[in-house]
């Protein structure tokens, strides 16, 4: 058996999983047999002589064959068989390894390698992007020239420097540049480069994806402010806040709003620099991760226009009567769990998409790292998955909308009118954003199948990933900020609404009310002191009756004359009349005086009424009640405020302590008051004296 057969053999029947990854190997893939005697190794007892193998380009096209020549330099190291290899090409075996298990490594971190991520698809097709070292000083082997700088070619060998095709100098480990302006000036036979510039720096000038990027950056931070101020105006609040109608749910879509403006922000501005590697690095990926969070947030932004929008009808429907809807049908019902399906589709959507690796995204520096690498990751399972989550959630919201129309609007008959109401119930704004929505959902799962046009490509259509990836979320924005500046705010709305049902029951019930401005006119508006409201109102009141806000009327004066008519006849008809007081009784006149008080009461013209003195009386008593005097009233309060003291020092002391439990017990005594409340003979009632 040759050798070449035996490794195979034995190669076959060992799994992936025990090649761990291995250092970079520089060979031609040349194996010559040094010695015919290995028969005493155990692991290739069966192989008495090696003749010599050859492992060529063509032989690395299969995985087996990768697998044939890991197991050879393997053993060679290992098993310190006689093999030798000749060098003649640079060949990295954690590439080759990478490949052929479908494993990562740390090499395929450097994208300048052009060949090497898919270095068998190189080998297998016969060619490959190296280029050979530029030819140096004549009759200097060792000098090379490189953008018009000679350096050492034995050093650069040494250190497995490699040049390549997109103007790149690389070793699996550092990459710098190759073009005149940005080349090194000095090699160090240590390796290290003066005055060299890496390959992960913006270096090349803005592109027309950058500059287009700095205008839609532009608008959506216009964008943001707008949002601002109409979260200022709707999120007020003018009314009570009601335990059914929170005000949050109202800020809701300004909230989204601003997460969408700020991840669009966050995406845009690295974008800039996405034209300006060479070597795509960090700002590829930024730009990818902030994309998919702003079209989540975009249509999270539509639903809670829409979940509002249906509140809002809700709370107007109940507003009349809050009795009128149930709170456990089935409208009800669906009104709780909606949203909590529709985050649950977003959430999962966002895991779906987020939590990932996204270092594909940079690897794209050539067409066959693109096709091997950036797209099969870009187009996965997973992406697809997202955009259908994504489509879901449209469907939620179009159903939010339908539910709110049925149930909030009036109904009309028969087909094509139903159709005809429906589409006059829908809003303008939502005739509008709803399909701008459906736009963003769509072009979220293109770029999911169709790598060409996605927003991870570097060099896509500047056109479509624009208008169509930040146009439609960017037109959501500003469809939103319009509507919030026509609008009003909704408390505004209902107070507005409260009043014309007020005004509507007025007219039922022939009530004219004064116009807002009678109140301002007449000083109502302003609040003073209890004692200038109380002078206010005996002013209103007068010295007669009916001379106040409102005149008394024929009727109401007619009816008030015959009760104080009845009031001062004594002998009127009532169940008890009044007895007549003896003016000789000494106990209703023990001064005497009631002859004289009844002569001075009695006028000339014979009408009852009051001397002079009985009238100060009074009116000093009510002027006192009315307008009392300033200092009586401060001397009532220190004196009131001064008991108060004393009373709650009183109440704070501390007294004489209760008395003990055995003193009480030794105190109680038996009391016959029980016995004789009960053994007492009934109480005999003679008359209703007694009672």
């Amino acid at each position: 058996m040759t050798c070449r057969q035996t490794l195979q053999t034995l190669f076959t029947e060992i799994p992936d999983v025990f090649w761990p990854g291995i250092a970079l190997l520089k060979a031609d893939v040349q194996i010559i047999n040094r010695s015919p005697q290995l028969g005493s190794h155990p692991l290739l007892s069966s192989a008495t002589q090696f003749p010599s193998c050859q492992v060529s380009a063509g032989n690395l096209g299969s995985v087996r064959h990768q697998h044939w020549l890991l197991f050879c330099w393997t053993s060679s190291w290992l098993l310190q068989p006689p093999f030798d290899f000749s060098f003649s090409r640079q060949i990295s075996i954690s590439h080759i390894f990478g490949t052929a298990t479908g494993l990562k490594t740390p090499s395929d971190r450097n994208p300048s390698k052009t060949s090497r991520p898919s270095i068998m698809a190189a080998f297998l097709f016969g060619r490959s992007t190296d280029l050979p070292w530029p030819q140096g000083d004549s009759g200097n082997s060792s000098d090379t020239i490189l953008s018009g700088v000679h350096f050492n070619l034995s050093t650069l060998q040494f250190f497995n420097y490699t040049l390549y095709g997109n103007e790149t100098l690389s070793n699996g480990s550092s990459c710098y540049m190759n073009t005149p302006k940005l080349i090194a000036d000095y090699l160090y036979e240590n390796g290290s480069f003066v005055n060299s510039t890496s390959c992960y720096k913006a270096i090349d000038p803005i592109g027309t994806r950058g500059i287009t990027g700095i205008a839609m950056c532009a608008a959506f931070g216009v964008a943001l402010v707008l949002s601002l101020t109409t979260l200022a105006k709707h999120g007020k609040l003018y009314i009570p806040k009601d335990s059914r109608f929170y005000p949050i749910g109202r800020r809701w879509q300004w909230y989204w709003a601003f997460f969408v403006c700020g991840c669009a922000f966050a995406g845009l501005i690295l974008n800039v620099d996405v034209d300006r590697y060479r070597v795509q690095e960090l700002p590829i990926i930024v730009t990818t991760f902030f994309y998919y969070l702003m079209s989540l947030g975009t249509v999270c932004v539509v639903w809670e226009a829409v979940r509002h929008w249906g509140s809002w009808l809700e709370r107007q429907y109940v507003d009349p009567n809050p009795f009128i809807l149930p709170d456990d049908d089935r409208r009800s019902k669906i009104e709780f769990y909606l949203p909590l399906w529709f985050y649950l589709i977003a959430w999962m959507n966002f895991f779906m998409i987020i939590p990932r690796n996204w270092t594909f995204a940079y690897k794209q520096n050539d067409p066959e790292q693109m096709a091997t690498e950036a797209e099969p990751s870009a187009t996965g399972p997973r992406f697809k998955a997202g955009a259908f989550l994504l489509f879901v959630c449209w469907l939620t919201i179009c159903f939010s909308m339908w539910h709110s129309i049925k149930h909030y609007k009036p109904r009309n008959r028969g087909f094509f009118n139903r159709s005809i109401g429906l589409v006059r119930a829908i809003p303008l704004r939502f005739l509008l954003i709803i399909p701008l929505c459906l736009g963003v959902v769509g072009y979220q799962a293109l770029i999911s199948f169709q790598f060409q046009y996605s927003v991870v490509k570097a060099d896509g259509p500047v056109p479509i990933i624009y208008g169509w990836g930040y146009g439609c979320p960017l037109l959501i924005l500003f469809i939103q900020i319009l509507y919030g500046w026509a609008s009003p705010n909704e408390d505004k709305e209902l107070i507005r609404l409260r009043r014309e049902r007020g005004q509507a029951s007025d007219r039922e019930l022939g009530i004219t009310r004064k116009p807002a401005w009678w109140s301002r006119v007449r000083g109502d508006h302003i609040v003073g002191s209890f004692r200038d409201r109380l002078l206010k109102n005996v002013e209103e009141i007068g010295p007669t009756q009916g001379t106040g806000r409102r005149e008394e009327g024929e009727m109401e004066r007619h009816i008030r004359e015959n009760m104080r008519d009845e009031a001062r006849d004594e002998d009127g008809d009532i169940e008890l009349p009044n007895l007549r007081k003896n003016e000789y009784n000494p106990r209703e006149d023990r001064a005497g005086v009631s002859n004289i008080r009844r002569k001075s009461a009695v006028g000339p013209d014979g009408e009852e009424r009051l001397d002079r003195a009985t009238t100060d009386r009074v009116i000093n008593l009510a002027s006192n009640i009315l307008f009392p005097n300033p200092e009586e009233v401060e001397k009532r309060d220190r004196e009131a405020e001064l008991e108060r003291a004393r009373r709650i020092a009183y109440l704070q002391e501390d007294g004489p302590a209760p008395p003990s439990y055995s003193e009480q017990q030794r105190s109680r005594r038996t009391s016959n008051g029980t016995l004789n409340s009960v053994n007492a003979p009934p109480t005999q009632v003679r008359s209703m004296l007694d009672l």
